[in-house]
C-alpha cells in the first residue's frame, strides 16, 4: 500500500469532487461543458470557469505529485484543459465571418454567440433568439488563454488560429463604446433585450488586452508571426471609461455584484486602489445578505414574485420581461447568490487578508448543499419562499431562505474548488496568475518622459539656434526614420490579415499618443512617429500653434497617467515652418521647448535629448507581423518611403499657400495656386489698388462693405469712415469700458478729480479693450493704404496712454497699465485702444462676413462671371478674394469651372480650398471656419470625440432648443451621418456647424483630462453652450449678442478652447484686442480679441473692494456721486448687477445640478403623486421602476428639465426642487397629497418677492412691482425677464433674508399646505440653514 502526504489525499478529494460536479457535465467528444442535464447548451462563460478549475487542479498535481499516478493525473488534466479551450476556439472560428463583419458594424446580429451546442460545437440558437453580444465572455476567454499560455500550456497550434485570436482582440478593443447584454445576458434590468454599456464588460476587455499584449501564443517554440499585438490607446480608453462608471454597472444598474470579477480575480482590471475599495465596499453595503450577494437591486430572477407576474399576465403568459412598475415588488426579496461569497473569499486570499478569507469561508461552508452521494456542492442561489415573502417585505433579511436554481451551479462550483485549492496552499496565487495581474495596484516608479525635438530643415534649425536651442534636423536623425502618425495607422492595418480566413485585419483608423510614443523596429530599421496632432493633413486645428502647444502639454500629462509599457515613452516633435512667426519660433511652442530643456513641464519629469541618444531607454516594439513571410511585400516599403518625413509640411499647404513644391512629382499631384498672393487683408482705402477697369474698381470698392456683420478682423478697417479724417489735435475719446465713468465725470468739478484721481488705480475692471504692440513694430514694412493710418493710430495710443495727448484730462487718469504676464501668457504690454479704432459699440470694425447672401447677390446682379474672374486674377486683398469666390459659389456652385487658369480646370471648389489655406496662413479664423463650412470639412475623429462623451454617460445635443431643431445624440454614429446631422441642425450658419465640431472636440478633450468639470451634467447641449459663450463674450466686451457671436468665430482655436474651459470651470476671464503680424513672415497685421484669465491678485482686490461697500444698491443709483470714491463704489455696485442672473444662465445652459439632486428628486416622488415640470410629468411610478441612484432616473429628470427653454428659469426650478427636498429629508410631513407643479411654485415665489419689493421700495418697482393694487404687469416684461419672472428675482442670491430660496420656501408652505403640519404655529422660520 502506498504512503502519501496529506496534500495528495486532499488533491484526490478535489479530483473526485471535480468528477462528480464538473466532469459529469462534459461532452466526451467535443470537451464542452453543458450547464445542466436539461439542456446541451454550453455557455462560453461557464465553460471558461470550469476549465479554470481543471487547470488549477492540474497545477496542484504537477507541483505535489508523489507517484507516477499523480503525474499522469496532472498530464491528463492539462490535456483536458487544452481540449476544452480548443473546443471553444473551434466553435468561435466557425463564426469567423461574424468576427470580420462585427469589426465594421458592431451590430447585435453580427456578434459571436454566447453559447454553443456541447454535442456538435455549432450554434444552438438563432442570432436574434438570444442576447449573444456579451463582450465580457469573449474577453474572459482571451484573458484565461493568455494566463494558461503564460503558464506553459500551448493551446493555439497554427498561424491561422493566431490571426483569428488577433482579430478577437479587434473584436473586444472597442468595448468601451459597445453596449452589450452584459454578464447576466439580459441588458437592461427590465429584461426587454435592450443592450447597455456595462462596466463589467469594459473591465474584462481591458484585462484581456493587457494580458494578451506581446504574448507569443506558441510559447517558447514561437516566433515573430505568433505574437499578439494591441494598441495601448485602446486599453487607456477602456480604463478611463471604467473608472468613470464605477461603482455603477450600467444605466439601469447602479451597482452589480458581478463587478467583483472585474476588481478582483480573475481580471484585476482596476489599478486605482481608491476606486477598487469604494466599489467593493458599495457592493458589500448594498448587496450583501446572509446567503450571499444580490446580483443587483430589484433583481427579479428566480423570485416567487417573478413567477406570479409571468403567470398572471394576460397578454403574454410566456413573457420573459418585466413591466417597469413591476420592479418595485422585487425590492428586499431579491435572490442571494453564494457565488459572490466565493469572489469575496478569493479577494481576501489575493490581498492576503486572512480574517476576511476565514469569514467568507465559514459563510460558504454553511451554505453548501449535500447531494445524495454525499458531495458538498454550491447552489446557484437562495430565494425567499412564497409563504414568507410578506414577512420579508416588512423586515428585510429576517426570513430563512431556500436553496434554488441549478444545484450544483457550474460557475460557482468551479470557483469554489479554485478558492479551496488556494486556501489550502495546493496552488499559489502566482501560479494562477503568471502574468502578475494581481499586482496592478502596486506603486510604480516615477515616469520620465523622453522628448526628441527635430527641425524640419536647416532653416528651422537656424531659427531654433538663434534661441540657443540646438537640435537635429529630420534628415540628421538617420538611421532613425521619422513618419507621421497616419503611417502607423497604415502599418497596423496589416495586423491580423488572413486571406484564407477572409480577415481584413485592423480596421481602426486612429492612433493615440501612447502608440506614437514608442519606437518600432522593422527589418532592422528603427521607426519613430510624431503625434497625430502635429499632422498637417488634419483639420485646421493643427494650424493653430497655441493649440498645438497646449496639446503637447496635455499629451505629456496623459502619458504620465497612462503609460504602462516597459521602457520610457519617447515623444518626437518636429518643428516646422508653420511654427515660425515673424522670423521667430511662435511663443507658445518656444515656451514648451524651453520647459522641456529645464526637465519639467506641468510637474512631469522630462528628458530632452537627440533621438539617437534616447534609444537605449525607450520602449521599442517589433513590428513582427510585418516581418512574417505573408505580410512583407514591396508595396509596404514603397508606402513607407513615400511618407517618410523629409519635409513634414503638408504638400497641399506648400502648393496652395507658399506657392512652392519640392519636386515635379508634387506639381503634378497637387493643385497649384490660382489666386494672386495676398499683400493686404482688406481693400486699400484710396488709389493704391491694383490696376483694374473703372467699373471693376468701383465694384471692388463696393465689395468692401457689402456685408455688415463679420467674422474676420483686420487692422486696416479699424478706422470708421466718419472718424478717419478727424483732426489729429482733437482729443480722442476714452475707451468704451470707461465711457460710463467719463459721462459722470463731466458733471463733477475738475478739482475733485485732481484730489481723488489716484483712487482709480484701485479699480480692477474685468473687461478692457486693449491694444498689444507687436514686438518688432519698428521693422513693420508699410503696406499700401495701410501703414500711415496704422502708424497714426499707434502713436495716438501711445501718447494717450502716457498722458501726453492734449485730452483736457489729468495726465495720470489713464496710466499705462500692462497686464501681468500670468494673465496673458506673454510679456507683451497691453495698451488702451483709442476709439478711432472702434465703432459705436466699442467693437473693432470688421470685414467680409458672407452672412447676408441676398445682399451679396443683389450687389453683383448684372455683372458677368468673366468680369469677376478678371478682378479675381488681379486683386491682392484677402477680403476681396473671399467675397468674389463666395459670390461665385452662391451663383454657380462648387463645381463650376472658373477658367481662371487656361492651362487646367480650376473650379470654385479649388479656389475655396486655396482660400481656406491662405486664410489659415494669416490666422483669419472666421474666414477659415466659413470656408471649412462651405467645403463641409469634418474634424478628424469627430465621431470618436462624440463617442468619448457618450460612453462617459453624457448625452450630446447639437443645435439650439427646442426639438426638433435641437438634435439629440444618444448613441455613437458613423462619421458621415454625424456630420450630416450637425450641418442640418445648424442650418444656414456654416461657421456655426464648424464651430459645433470644434466644441465637441474640446469637450471630449476636457472630459478625458478634467472629468470633474462635468459633474452632475448629463446632457451636453452644444448649441446652448455656444450661446452662453456668446453671452459671456458680449458681457466681457460690452457689446450686443450679434457682435459677440461674430467675435466668437474670430477667436483662434486655442482661445476658443480656453473660453470654453473658463465657462465650464466658472473662472472669470477678460478680453483684450491684440494686433499682431500674420504668420510666416508676412507683414500684414491681424487684429482679433484674445481671451485672458484674470490674475488672482486682481480678483482678490476686486472682492476686497466689493466687501468694503456698505451703501445699498438703490441708494448708490439714485443719489449723485460727489467724489471719485463714490464713483468707484457706484461702478462696482453696478458690476454686481446681473451676477446671479448670469450664473443661473450659465448653469442652466450647462445643465448643471447640485450634488445628489436627482436622488433627492427621487425621494420627493416617493411621497407625492408626481412632479410637473413644464410640459413633462414625472409620475410616482418611476420610483417603482428605478432606484434613487440609477442613471436612467437621472436622465428622465434631466429630460424633463430640458423642456424648459430658458436656462435661468430652469435653474429656478432646480432650486425649488431642492427646497422641497429639504422638507422631505427633514420629515416635516409624511407626504404630499397633490401633484407638485414646480412652475406654479416658482411663480408664487416671484409674486412674494415682488410684494416685498413694493413694500420696501426695491429695484423691481422700476419694472414688475407696484404699490398700486390694480397694477398689471406688462407682457413682455419691461425688465426683459423670461417666463414671466422678474429679472431682479433671477438676479437675487439664493440665500439671505431676501434670497430666492426663502421665497420658494414660503411658496411651498402656502401651496403645498405644509404649514398645517406645524400644529397651529402662527409663524414658521423660512430661512434656509
Amino acid at each position: 500500500m502506498r504512503s502519501r502526504r496529506n496534500s495528495g489525499v486532499r488533491l484526490d478529494y478535489f479530483h473526485s469532487l471535480l468528477e462528480r460536479t464538473i466532469f459529469k457535465n462534459q461532452n466526451p467528444v467535443t470537451g464542452l461543458y453543458f450547464s445542466n442535464t436539461e439542456s446541451n447548451d454550453a455557455w462560453v462563460r461557464d465553460n471558461v470557469y470550469a476549465i479554470m478549475a481543471v487547470w488549477a487542479l492540474s497545477m496542484s498535481y504537477r507541483k505535489q505529485a508523489d507517484l507516477d499516478e499523480d503525474r499522469a493525473k496532472a498530464y491528463n488534466l492539462e490535456q483536458d484543459v487544452v481540449r476544452s479551450m480548443r473546443a471553444l476556439l473551434t466553435s468561435m472560428i466557425k463564426q469567423v465571418a461574424k468576427v470580420e463583419k462585427f469589426k465594421h458594424t458592431q451590430s447585435l446580429e453580427d456578434s459571436l454567440h454566447a453559447k454553443y451546442s456541447s454535442v456538435t460545437g455549432h450554434t444552438c440558437v438563432g442570432d436574434k433568439e438570444w442576447g449573444h453580444l456579451q463582450v465580457d465572455a469573449t474577453s474572459l476567454y482571451l484573458l484565461m488563454l493568455s494566463q494558461m499560455t503564460a503558464s506553459g500550456l500551448q493551446i493555439v497550434f497554427t498561424l491561422d488560429e493566431v490571426d483569428f485570436i488577433q482579430n478577437l482582440v479587434f473584436y473586444i478593443e472597442n468595448a468601451y463604446r459597445i453596449p452589450d447584454y452584459g454578464i447576466w445576458e439580459r441588458g437592461d434590468k427590465t429584461n426587454h433585450g435592450q443592450p447597455e454599456l456595462n462596466a463589467s464588460s469594459i473591465g474584462m476587455a481591458k484585462a484581456a488586452m493587457e494580458a494578451v499584449n506581446e504574448l507569443d501564443l506558441f510559447c517558447a517554440r514561437g516566433g515573430a508571426a505568433s505574437v499578439i499585438h494591441i494598441k495601448s490607446d485602446k486599453v487607456a480608453q477602456c480604463q478611463a471609461i471604467l473608472h468613470s462608471m464605477l461603482p455603477r454597472e450600467s444605466s439601469s444598474k447602479e451597482i452589480d455584484a458581478g463587478l467583483l470579477s472585474v476588481i478582483g480575480f480573475p481580471a484585476f482590471a482596476v489599478d486605482d486602489e481608491n476606486i477598487l475599495n469604494y466599489t467593493r465596499d458599495t457592493i458589500v453595503s448594498k448587496l450583501q445578505g446572509q446567503y450571499g450577494c444580490k446580483r443587483f437591486l430589484r433583481d427579479g430572477y428566480k423570485t416567487v414574485k417573478e413567477h406570479e407576474q409571468v403567470t398572471i399576465h394576460e397578454k403574454d403568459p410566456a413573457r420573459m420581461y418585466y413591466e417597469p412598475a413591476e420592479l418595485k415588488i422585487f425590492e428586499n426579496i431579491e435572490c442571494e447568490w453564494p457565488l459572490f461569497y466565493v469572489y469575496l473569499m478569493l479577494d481576501g486570499i489575493f490581498t492576503g487578508n486572512k480574517e476576511k478569507t476565514s469569514e467568507y469561508f465559514d459563510a460558504i461552508d454553511e451554505l453548501m448543499v449535500y447531494l445524495p452521494d454525499g458531495s458538498k456542492v454550491m447552489p446557484e442561489l437562495y430565494y425567499v419562499p412564497e409563504e414568507k415573502v410578506e414577512l420579508e417585505y416588512r423586515s428585510p433579511s429576517s426570513q430563512v431562505r431556500k436553496a434554488g436554481g441549478r444545484i450544483p451551479h457550474l460557475w460557482s462550483q468551479a470557483l469554489y474548488i479554485i478558492a479551496m485549492l488556494l486556501k489550502e496552499n495546493h496552488v499559489t496565487t502566482g501560479e494562477l496568475d503568471p502574468l502578475n495581474r494581481r499586482q496592478v495596484t502596486e506603486a510604480k516608479p516615477d515616469l520620465v518622459i523622453q522628448v526628441a525635438v527635430l527641425a524640419e530643415d536647416t532653416v528651422v534649425q537656424e531659427v531654433l539656434k538663434s534661441h540657443d536651442i540646438f537640435v537635429q534636423t529630420v534628415a540628421e536623425a538617420s538611421p532613425i526614420f521619422i513618419y507621421p502618425a497616419r503611417v502607423l495607422i497604415h502599418i497596423f492595418k496589416h495586423l491580423g490579415e488572413n486571406k484564407k480566413m477572409k480577415l481584413s485585419g485592423n480596421v481602426c483608423g486612429e492612433t493615440g499618443v501612447l502608440s506614437t510614443s514608442m519606437l518600432y523596429t522593422l527589418h532592422g530599421k528603427i521607426l519613430a512617429f510624431v503625434p497625430q496632432f502635429l499632422d498637417h493633413h488634419q483639420f485646421y486645428l493643427a494650424l493653430d500653434n497655441d493649440l498645438l502647444a497646449d496639446l503637447m502639454k496635455n499629451d505629456v500629462a496623459f502619458l504620465r497617467n497612462n503609460w504602462k509599457e516597459l521602457g520610457r515613452p519617447t515623444v518626437t516633435i518636429t518643428v516646422t515652418h508653420g511654427m515660425i512667426e515673424n522670423e521667430s519660433i511662435q511663443k507658445s511652442i518656444l515656451s514648451n521647448i524651453r520647459k522641456f530643456q529645464t526637465g519639467y513641464i506641468n510637474g512631469v519629469q522630462i528628458h530632452m535629448d537627440k533621438i539617437g541618444n534616447l534609444i537605449s531607454t525607450s520602449c521599442i516594439k517589433r513590428l513582427t507581423f510585418l516581418e512574417s513571410e505573408h505580410a512583407s511585400d514591396a508595396s509596404l516599403a514603397q508606402a513607407l518611403a513615400k511618407h517618410c518625413i523629409h519635409s513634414s509640411y503638408d504638400p497641399v499647404w506648400q502648393a496652395l499657400v507658399l506657392g512652392q513644391s519640392s519636386s515635379q512629382n508634387l506639381k503634378s499631384n497637387y493643385p497649384q495656386p490660382s489666386l494672386p498672393a495676398v499683400v493686404a487683408l482688406d481693400t486699400p482705402e484710396s488709389g493704391t489698388s491694383t490696376p483694374q477697369s473703372a467699373s471693376s474698381h468701383d465694384s471692388s470698392r463696393r465689395l468692401h462693405g457689402i456685408i455688415s456683420r463679420t467674422r474676420s478682423i483686420d487692422i486696416e478697417s479699424g478706422l470708421p469712415t466718419q472718424t478717419r479724417r478727424r483732426p489729429s489735435a482733437a482729443p480722442p475719446p476714452a475707451p468704451p469700458v470707461t465711457r460710463r465713468l467719463l459721462n459722470r465725470q463731466r458733471r463733477l468739478s475738475r478739482d475733485i478729480f485732481a484730489e481723488d484721481v489716484s483712487a482709480f488705480g484701485e479699480l480692477k475692471d474685468s473687461v478692457h479693450t486693449k491694444f498689444s504692440t507687436p514686438k518688432h513694430t519698428n521693422h513693420l514694412p508699410t503696406v499700401t493704404g495701410l501703414g500711415s493710418s496704422f502708424e497714426r493710430t499707434l502713436q495716438k495710443a501711445r501718447s494717450f496712454c502716457v498722458g501726453q495727448a492734449d485730452s483736457g484730462l489729468p495726465g495720470g487718469l489713464f496710466p499705462l497699465s500692462p497686464l501681468s504676464p500670468s494673465s496673458t501668457g506673454s510679456s507683451d504690454r497691453h495698451f488702451v485702444l483709442p476709439e478711432e479704432s472702434t465703432d459705436s459699440t466699442g467693437m473693432i470694425r470688421k470685414v467680409a462676413s458672407w452672412m447676408d447672401t441676398t445682399e451679396l447677390m443683389d450687389l453683383y446682379a448684372g455683372q458677368e462671371d468673366e468680369e469677376l474672374v478678371s478682378q479675381l486674377r488681379a486683386c491682392t486683398t484677402l477680403s476681396e478674394q473671399a467675397d468674389i469666390v463666395h459670390y461665385l459659389f452662391e451663383k454657380n456652385g462648387l463645381d463650376w469651372n472658373t477658367h481662371i487658369n487656361k492651362e487646367s480646370e480650376v473650379t470654385v471648389r479649388n479656389l475655396m480650398t486655396e482660400l481656406y489655406y491662405k486664410s489659415a496662413k494669416h490666422r483669419t479664423w472666421s474666414l477659415v471656419r466659413h470656408a471649412a463650412g462651405i467645403l463641409q470639412k469634418r474634424v478628424e475623429h469627430l465621431a470618436q470625440s462624440v463617442t468619448d462623451l457618450l460612453v462617459r454617460q453624457k448625452q450630446v445635443s447639437v443645435g439650439l432648443p427646442p426639438e426638433p431643431r435641437e438634435r439629440i445624440i444618444l448613441a455613437p454614429l458613423p462619421p458621415n451621418e454625424l456630420e450630416e446631422l450637425i450641418y442640418e441642425s445648424c442650418g444656414e450658419d456654416r461657421s456655426g456647424a464648424v464651430l459645433t465640431q470644434e466644441l465637441i472636440i474640446y469637450l471630449s478633450l476636457f472630459i478625458r483630462t478634467e472629468p470633474h468639470l462635468f459633474t452632475q451634467m448629463f446632457r451636453l447641449r452644444v448649441g446652448l453652450i455656444m450661446q452662453v459663450m456668446t453671452s459671456e463674450l458680449a458681457r466681457a466686451m460690452n457689446c450686443d449678442a450679434d457682435d459677440a457671436y461674430e467675435q466668437l468665430v474670430t477667436l483662434s482655436p486655442c482661445e476658443l478652447k480656453e473660453l470654453l474651459h473658463h465657462i465650464l470651470s466658472g473662472r472669470e476671464f477678460g478680453v483684450t484686442i491684440t494686433s499682431t503680424k500674420s504668420s510666416h513672415g508676412s507683414t500684414l497685421m491681424n487684429r482679433r480679441p484674445t481671451i485672458i484669465c484674470a490674475p488672482k491678485e486682481e480678483v482678490s482686490a476686486g472682492l476686497t473692494l466689493k466687501r468694503q461697500l456698505t451703501r445699498s444698491r438703490r441708494k448708490s443709483l439714485t443719489r449723485q456721486p460727489t467724489t471719485i470714491q463714490d464713483l468707484v463704489e457706484q461702478e462696482v455696485t453696478e458690476d454686481r448687477v446681473g451676477l446671479w442672473l448670469r450664473r443661473r444662465r450659465v448653469d442652466g445652459s450647462l445643465n448643471r445640478a447640485p450634488a445628489d439632486f436627482y436622488a433627492k428628486v427621487w425621494k420627493i416622488l416617493e411621497v407625492c403623486p408626481g412632479i410637473q415640470i413644464a410640459r413633462r410629468f414625472l409620475s410616482q411610478s418611476m420610483t417603482r421602476e428605478m432606484t434613487s441612484n440609477e442613471f436612467k432616473f437621472a436622465l428622465e429628470v434631466e429630460n424633463a428639465l430640458n423642456t424648459v427653454p430658458e436656462p435661468e428659469y430652469r435653474q429656478l426650478m432646480v432650486e425649488t426642487l431642492m427646497v422641497i427636498a429639504c422638507v422631505v429629508e427633514n420629515a416635516w410631513i409624511p407626504g404630499f397629497g397633490q401633484v407638485i407643479d414646480v412652475a406654479q411654485l416658482v411663480n408664487a415665489a416671484n409674486n412674494l418677492f415682488l410684494g416685498d419689493q413694493a413694500a420696501y421700495d426695491g429695484d423691481a418697482l422700476q419694472c414688475c412691482a407696484s404699490t398700486d393694487p390694480g397694477f398689471q404687469r406688462p407682457h413682455p416684461l419691461s425688465c426683459q425677464g423670461t417666463a414671466g419672472i422678474c429679472e431682479h428675482f433671477y438676479d437675487s442670491a439664493p440665500s439671505g433674508c431676501y434670497g430666492t430660496m426663502v421665497y420658494m420656501t414660503k411658496a411651498s408652505l402656502q401651496i403645498l399646505n405644509v404649514a398645517q403640519m406645524f400644529e397651529g404655529q402662527d409663524r414658521v422660520d423660512c430661512r434656509p440653514s
